[in-house]
C-alpha cells in the first residue's frame, strides 16, 4: 500500500468513526433538548417539543455540510465555520442549562459532552481533509519584463539650396524580427506546490497530470504552466 492510499484509508476510517460519534451525539443532545422544551412551556404539544431542537441543531448540520463542501474544493468557508460554532455553542449551553440549578457537577458534564465531542471530532476530520486536498487558490502569475524600446534616431531637416542636388535614396526600413518571449523563472515554492498537486492527481487517477490540468489547478498562464510541467518530468 502506498502512502497516499494509506492516508486515504485512514481518513475514511476516521470519517466513519466521526459519523457514528456525531449520530450518537446528535441523538443524545436532541433528546435532551426535547426534554428541556417539555419542561419549559411545550409540555402540551409533543410535536412542537420534538421539533424545537431542530431550530438549533440544523445550524450545526448545515454548517458542517458547507464546511465539507468547501474542504473538497480546497477552500475555507468562514460562514460555514460560524454556523457550526454558533449552533454547537448554543447546543452545549442549552444542554447544560437544561440540567437545572444546584445539580451535581457530573450531570452538567454528561449534558455537555455529546455536542462538544461532535464539534471536536468534526473539526479534526476537516483538518485532515484540508491536508489531503491542496489549496486551489490561483497563485499570482509571474510578471515577465519586456525589453525597453530603443530611442528613435533624431531626424535633421536641411534647407534646400538654390541648385537642387539629386535626392538621396533612403535605405529600406529594417524588417522586424520576432523575438521569442523568455522562459519565465519558476519559484521553487511554486514548483513544490505543483509537485504535490501532481502526486495527488496521479494517486487518485493512476495517470500523470497533463499541463492543461496543472494549469487549471494552479491558475497560471500557459507559458508558466509548461515551464512548471517541464521541471516535474
Amino acid at each position: 500500500m502506498t502512502k497516499p492510499e494509506a492516508e486515504r484509508a485512514a481518513v475514511i476510517a476516521a470519517g466513519l468513526a466521526i459519523v457514528i460519534l456525531t449520530a450518537a451525539a446528535f441523538w443524545l443532545s436532541y433528546a435532551h433538548l426535547a426534554d428541556v422544551a417539555r419542561t419549559n412551556g411545550l409540555a402540551a404539544s409533543p410535536a412542537r417539543r420534538w421539533a424545537w431542537p431542530a431550530t438549533l441543531d440544523l445550524f450545526i448540520v448545515a454548517g458542517e455540510v458547507l464546511m465539507f463542501l468547501a474542504a473538497l474544493r480546497g477552500r475555507t468557508d468562514w460562514w460555514a465555520i460560524g454556523l457550526t460554532v454558533t449552533g454547537s455553542l448554543g447546543s452545549i449551553g442549552l444542554n447544560v442549562a437544561g440540567v437545572g440549578a444546584r445539580q451535581p457537577l457530573l450531570h452538567y458534564v454528561v449534558a455537555a459532552v455529546p455536542p462538544f465531542a461532535a464539534l471536536l471530532a468534526f473539526g479534526a476530520l476537516m483538518r485532515q481533509v484540508h491536508r489531503l486536498i491542496p489549496d486551489t487558490t490561483p497563485a499570482p502569475a509571474a510578471v515577465v519584463p519586456l525589453p525597453a524600446p530603443e530611442p528613435a534616431a533624431p531626424v535633421t531637416l536641411e534647407r534646400a539650396d538654390p541648385d537642387p542636388e539629386p535626392a538621396l535614396e533612403l535605405p529600406p526600413a529594417p524588417v522586424p524580427v520576432a523575438v521569442e518571449a523568455p522562459v519565465p523563472a519558476v519559484p521553487a515554492a511554486l514548483v513544490e506546490h505543483a509537485r504535490k498537486i501532481a502526486d495527488t492527481h496521479q494517486a487518485a487517477t493512476g495517470t500523470p497530470i497533463d499541463p492543461a490540468t496543472l494549469r487549471a489547478r494552479l491558475g497560471v498562464p500557459p507559458a508558466l504552466a509548461n515551464a512548471i510541467a517541464a521541471q516535474l518530468t
